[in-house]
Order: structure tokens, then sequence, then C-alpha cells
């Protein structure tokens, strides 16, 4: 080998490990870069799902409340019911009832629609009562108390009475 090709390999063999080094930096800034990456996607999901948290918790923090002011509602209904046995109720009682309802509605609370003669719906009512009719089994033939949703939340399920079908003839 002559003078200049050592001096060409010598130079060479040098480079090598500056590719390396230069190799190992890059691979360890990507690992940085990657890193980085997956923690600030860490850090978006995580507002996101306590933003959602938060919004939930907005949403439903009165429902206690709301349990008690139903339970006014439903004692209401019944010293309605009383004082329309007795005879006729002034018509300010009727207010004050539909003013309450109004500021629960304004909140996210309605109430659950349940009809007679529809069939018995166990995510929206509670069977509390068969008897036997002309309907077919599982109609709802009472409603006995109001079922109610606070937004998309039941509060509370309507109290139904259900038909168990036909009565059974004697012979």
């Amino acid at each position: 080998m002559n003078e200049e090709q050592k001096q060409n390999s010598n130079k060479e063999e040098a480079a090598k490990p500056e590719m390396s080094e230069l190799q190992k930096c890059e691979a360890q800034k990507n690992e940085y870069l990657a890193g980085w990456q997956r923690a600030k996607a860490d850090l978006i999901n995580y507002k996101k799902e306590e933003l959602q948290r938060l919004e939930e918790f907005a949403k439903y923090h009165g429902a206690e409340f709301m349990r008690e002011l139903i339970a006014v509602l439903d004692a209401f209904d019944l010293g309605l019911a009383a004082l329309e046995k007795q005879g006729s109720v002034e018509k300010g009682i009727y207010m004050i009832r539909a003013q309450i309802e109004d500021i629960l509605k304004s909140h996210g609370l309605t109430k659950i629609p349940i009809r007679v003669g529809d069939p018995f719906d166990p995510a929206v009512a509670e069977a509390i009562a068969e008897a036997e009719s002309g309907e077919p089994p599982g109609t709802v033939l009472e409603e006995i108390e109001p079922g109610y949703r606070l937004h998309d939340k039941i509060l509370r399920p309507a109290r139904v009475k259900i038909s168990k079908g036909q009565p059974a003839s004697h012979q």
C-alpha cells in the first residue's frame, strides 16, 4: 500500500466511529421524541377525560337534592288529592305545584311518561303490583308513583301496577 492509500484507509476508519456516534445520537433523539409525543398524547387524553368527568359532575351534582324535592312533590300531590275529596281546591295551590315542577324542569328534571295500556318497560318503571285483567300480561294497568329522569339518567323509576293476564276461570 502506498502512503496515500493508508491515509485514506485511516480516514475511513476514523469516520466509522463518528458515524456510529452520530447513529447513537440519532437513535437517542428518536427515543426522546417518541417519549415526548406519548407524554403529550397522554396529557391530551387526561385533559379530555377530566373535562368529561367535570361535565358529568356538573350535570348531576343536584341529583340528591332533586330526589328530596320529588318527595315533596309526592306529598304535595297527596295533599291535593285529599283537598279535592273535600271540595274545591284553590287555583293558587295548583300554581305553586306547577311552579315547583317548572323549576325542576329548568334544571333538567323530567317526568317519565307512562301510559295505561302500554307494555311494561323495566328500563324506566318498576312493577310493584300485579292484578288479573283482560289486558295481556305485562301491560301497565296503573301508574302508582311517577318516575323522574335527570337529563338522561333515571333518578327514580315509575312505580306501576301491571297485568298478569286473564283471571283463571273456575269450572
